[in-house]
């Protein structure tokens, strides 16, 4: 599995890139418990990249031929196992807890998000092919973490993967906010709405985890619950999403170079199976998780590090307009679709 190969010699080379993307992520773990944050919603994969910018943009200019091999290697090889190690958060039996409805809001969501993100990216915004997709995936999936696993499969460039993510960061934590002022409002027009039915729709159309957490315990411990399985199942969607893009890929850049098979994807689809069959004790499966945010924060930093300004202002305002478009439709689509699906299964 040439994608996870770790580094077999001159380890002084990835030392100091390592160890500068490690502070930064252990520094955005520390930032990610103080209470404000939380109750933004700001996760610690958002705050490493926040981290990561700033010193991408002062100091890293005096360090990046010292550091810049590490660097690489944590936002390419350590992305690869926290992607895989991502699945001993999930289980099977969740699929069973939110029901069909569930399941199929979040693959219709997904599919319709990303085709969507295709044709406006491409056709009305006359983005690139890459930060559509880039964009598409983070907003019909698991935000950050889909964007980060997207990158590999179609080689996507740094500063496209970095404007794909601050994109969906702004979007996802503006609907931390509006997400609880919809409920009251929409509550008092719909009474048969129930909050367990928001929190399928908050899982099903917020993009990070920690924004829907945010979200969801802002209208109650049901909603916050029902919202945090249904999210979950569009991220064990993130697996075969990787799987059926790669195929994608290779007919499109026929002629071209090499695709490489995201062989982490079924690591994590591996990884999720073997966490439901609950041989390891929880114990030890919280502390893979511990390990596993850690490694995605490290590779989160590591993107920061290398995503200069200069080139998120040359992206221009398109990424954020097809963000926010994907934003509403997420809200107005995606609402349409969770009432159709309640309707037809009730």
């Amino acid at each position: 599995m040439a994608e996870l190969a770790f580094p077999s010699s001159r380890p002084l080379r990835y030392g100091a890139g390592l160890g500068l993307a490690m502070l930064l992520a252990a520094a955005a773990l520390q930032a990610g418990n103080l209470p404000v944050l939380k109750t933004a919603g700001l996760g610690t994969l958002t705050l490493a990249m926040l981290l990561g910018i700033v010193a991408g943009n002062t100091v890293y200019g005096r360090l990046a031929a010292r550091c810049g091999t590490g660097v690489h290697f944590a936002k390419q090889q350590l992305l690869r196992l926290g992607i895989m190690l991502y699945g001993f958060r999930l289980t099977f039996q969740q699929l069973a807890d939110i029901g069909l409805s569930g399941v199929l809001t979040d693959l219709l969501l997904l599919t319709s998000t990303f085709l969507l993100a295709c044709w406006l990216g491409r056709r009305v915004l006359h983005l690139d092919r890459d930060t559509a997709w880039l964009i598409g995936a983070g907003s019909s999936i698991c935000g950050a973490a889909a964007i980060m696993a997207t990158e590999p499969v179609i080689k996507a460039e740094p500063q496209k993967v970095a404007v794909a993510v601050a994109t969906v960061v702004l979007f996802g934590t503006l609907g931390i906010f509006l997400y609880p002022l919809l409920w009251h409002e929409l509550a008092a027009l719909l009474p048969g709405l129930t909050p367990t039915q928001w929190g399928i729709f908050t899982g099903s159309t917020l993009h990070e985890v920690a924004q829907v957490v945010a979200a969801g315990h802002a209208v109650s411990a049901e909603t916050e619950n029902a919202a945090v399985i249904t999210k979950m199942l569009r991220v064990m969607m993130l697996a075969p999403f990787l799987l059926l893009l790669s195929r994608f890929v290779r007919a499109d850049d026929s002629g071209g170079g090499e695709v490489s098979f995201p062989w982490f994807a079924l690591g994590f689809i591996g990884v999720a199976l073997f966490n439901s069959l609950h041989l390891l004790p929880p114990s030890l499966v919280s502390g893979l998780n511990e390990l596993d945010n850690f490694l995605l924060a490290v590779a989160m930093a590591a993107l920061g590090l290398t995503t200069q300004f200069s080139l998120l202002k040359k992206a221009g305002l398109r990424p954020l307009l097809l963000g926010l478009l994907l934003f509403v439709w997420l809200l107005l689509g995606g609402g349409a679709i969770n009432l159709a699906i309640q309707h037809l299964l009730a």
